[in-house]
């Protein structure tokens, strides 16, 4: 079993910074891609920042610039910094990855329960 917990989540004033990270634990070989989403009230849930295991990044046009995604490896965690925050970057931010387990030949997608952000004006 894997499990992804978020943690980093909080109350800031806009313009503020945060770091989220998230750490995958359990019967794990190795992760493939990680990264972020988020989910406003009455909201998709969209993607924030993704990172593949060889370091490439992608990030969403209302964040780039602002957020920067990073990994380690060796510990299986997954970081998110996030500076200039805005009210609108509130939402509940999910983990996410892509990992290898011994029960299969292809990663398998996990997702973490969520930890709330809340950006105040």
């Amino acid at each position: 079993q894997v499990q992804l917990v978020e943690s980093g989540g909080g109350l800031v004033q806009a313009g503020g910074s945060l770091r989220l990270s998230c750490v995958a634990s359990g019967s794990i070989l190795g992760t493939n891609d990680m990264g972020w989403y988020r989910q406003a009230p009455g909201k998709q849930r969209e993607l924030v920042a993704r990172i593949i295991s060889g370091g490439s990044t992608n990030y969403a046009d209302s964040v780039s610039g602002r957020f920067t995604i990073s990994r380690d490896n060796g510990k299986n965690t997954v970081y998110l910094q996030m500076n200039s925050l805005k009210p609108e970057d509130t939402a509940i931010y999910y983990c996410n990855a892509r990992v290898y387990t011994p029960d299969s030949s292809f990663p398998r997608a996990y997702w973490g329960q969520g930890t709330q952000v809340t950006v105040s004006s």
